[in-house]
């Protein structure tokens, strides 16, 4: 090899008088053209375009990597070939690449990949907990692994795994918290989804980006950004690849289109969701149980009072488990009905109830809801909502 690199060992690199670590203006790692050469584990082909994303030549990554340009070169021909473990190993870690990428399988590589199975599990247990009215521990599963994934990545590691998994990690943060904060810090949980979208919409993944955009969308709505929650939610409906994908969005869709006050949009949405529900497998948010509720707040949002009032007491029962926090939002929405029907004995049995609950479950923002719905007409069942919120608010202060 020219430059004196043929007269020594190819599996010890000549020190580098380049920078040891390289930045990704890109997610390139994760692109599919990037997936396919990866998955070749040729190495030659993986140095290539390596350079061609930095535009970077074989002088600078040869500097990188700690070989001259004749043998980058003579690499990325195939000419030569770096058989050793620890050279592979190197090499992956100066490219932050998982280091099975080139063929390499130690305990650097199982610890990757044991990250990346904990974070799956620990993304989809987050979820169970939160359905299940848990969401203060969902948030406390996901902070550690946000954290851990996000090192990664500013590491330089952006394989798509990783990245999928940061972004579903960060909608789950988001989503619970938009369960347990009150309403004037609902704004958090909205950030905390948006910051998976860069992501989701980066793959140009129909499926994980309606996924992303649905998480987003409905916390803009519980934060009343209300016209930019329905722009997500039309987004995400628009992209989802299949009925299961549509039937997730629909709901949200409806209940931030009722919000608006859009009563088209959400007619027209409610109507498809009832044509489906033959059609896929319910869900805890797609269900006649749930879009039972929808309907109700989305006819009082759009000033149709009695079509509410003629359904109020038409509610279906639950085909599917319901989650704790649903049940509060359909005893909320049904007092309020109650309310206007001129049944205050009905409300009051409703919210008593909704303020036990939501008690339990730490749900400040549906005790706002509670002590709005009770107003004047129920002081006392107002005053008991308050004082729970209030004791929320000293615990998660503490």
């Amino acid at each position: 090899m020219a430059g004196g690199a043929e007269g020594r060992d190819e599996r010890k690199p000549s020190r580098s008088t380049g920078p040891t670590v390289t930045r990704h203006a890109l997610w390139h790692w994760a692109t599919p053209q990037a997936q396919e050469i990866l998955a070749s584990g040729d190495l030659g082909r993986i140095l290539r375009f390596h350079r061609a994303v930095h535009g970077i030549n074989q002088t600078t990554l040869g500097q990188l990597l700690g070989y001259d340009k004749t043998y980058i070169s003579l690499l990325e021909r195939g000419k030569r070939t770096l058989d050793d473990v620890g050279s592979r190993r190197r090499i992956a870690g100066q490219l932050c690449l998982p280091p099975h990428v080139l063929g390499v399988t130690d305990s650097v590589d199982s610890d990757h990949r044991a990250m990346l199975q904990f974070g799956e599990s620990t993304v989809r247990l987050a979820e169970i907990a939160r359905q299940s009215g848990h969401a203060s521990e969902a948030v406390s599963e996901l902070w550690p692994l946000v954290a851990r994934l996000e090192a990664r990545v500013e590491d330089g590691h952006s394989e798509r795994e990783l990245l999928q998994l940061l972004a579903r990690a960060r909608a789950g943060v988001g989503v619970a918290l938009g369960n347990i904060l009150p309403e004037e810090r609902l704004g958090t949980a909205a950030r905390w989804t948006a910051r998976s979208l860069d992501i989701a919409l980066y793959f140009e993944d129909s499926g994980f980006s309606s996924y992303a955009l649905r998480m987003h969308g409905n916390e803009l709505r519980k934060a009343r950004l209300l016209g930019a929650a329905v722009s997500r939610l039309q987004h995400a409906l628009a992209l989802a690849p299949d009925r299961d994908a549509r039937a997730a969005a629909l709901p949200l869709l409806a209940r931030a289109a009722g919000a608006l006050g859009d009563g088209h949009l959400f007619d027209t949405t409610v109507k498809e969701a009832d044509a489906m529900l033959d059609q896929v497998e319910h869900t805890s948010l797609f269900n006649p149980y749930a879009l039972h509720e929808i309907r109700l707040r989305g006819l009082l949002a759009t000033g149709r009072t009695n079509a509410a009032i003629d359904l109020v007491d038409r509610s279906p029962a639950p085909t599917t488990t319901v989650a704790p926090q649903w049940r509060v939002i359909e005893l909320v929405t049904v007092a309020n009905v109650r309310l206007l029907a001129g049944d205050p004995s009905g409300a009051h049995e409703s919210l008593e109830a909704a303020v036990r609950e939501a008690a339990t479950q730490r749900l400040p923002h549906q005790l706002q809801r509670v002590m709005r719905t009770a107003g004047d007409h129920l002081p006392e069942i107002k005053i008991n909502a308050a004082q729970a919120l209030n004791q929320l608010r000293r615990e998660m202060a503490a």
